[in-house]
């Protein structure tokens, strides 16, 4: 199983030293996770720096990484149904580093993301 989480940096050797991202759309990275392995890998969102359209950009690059659950601490709604459509679990991340999210996730300590917002067009 993979999942992915919007992060503010890059440290595959240190998830304790990355933090999750406020934005979905817009974080500079994701990193995607094999619970399985244990490998910690970080794709750059190439969606980040787009005028408009971030999240629904964002949401195709998660369901191309055939992605399991999507740890976040909230959505847009265009995102969310593209992800959704794709089978790809949404999550309400914890205000804590990518590993703890990671652990309270394998743990099922995460709650079901409800933070659905319209999104930030204009």
């Amino acid at each position: 199983m993979k999942i992915a989480m919007p992060v503010n940096g890059i440290n595959e050797t240190n998830l304790a030293d990355i933090n999750t991202n406020k934005s979905f759309g817009r974080a500079p990275y994701f990193l995607i996770y094999d619970i399985e392995s244990q490998e910690a890998t970080f794709l750059q969102n190439s969606a980040a720096d787009n005028p408009s359209g971030a999240g629904i950009k964002a949401a195709q690059i998660i369901v191309d990484q055939r992605i399991t659950a999507l740890l976040t601490p909230r959505c847009g709604e265009n995102a969310a149904n593209i992800l959704h459509t794709a089978g790809i679990t949404l999550y309400q991340t914890i205000d804590a580093s990518a590993e703890e999210n990671i652990n309270a996730f394998i743990l099922g300590n995460l709650l079901l993301l409800e933070d659905i917002h319209p999104g930030f067009h204009g």
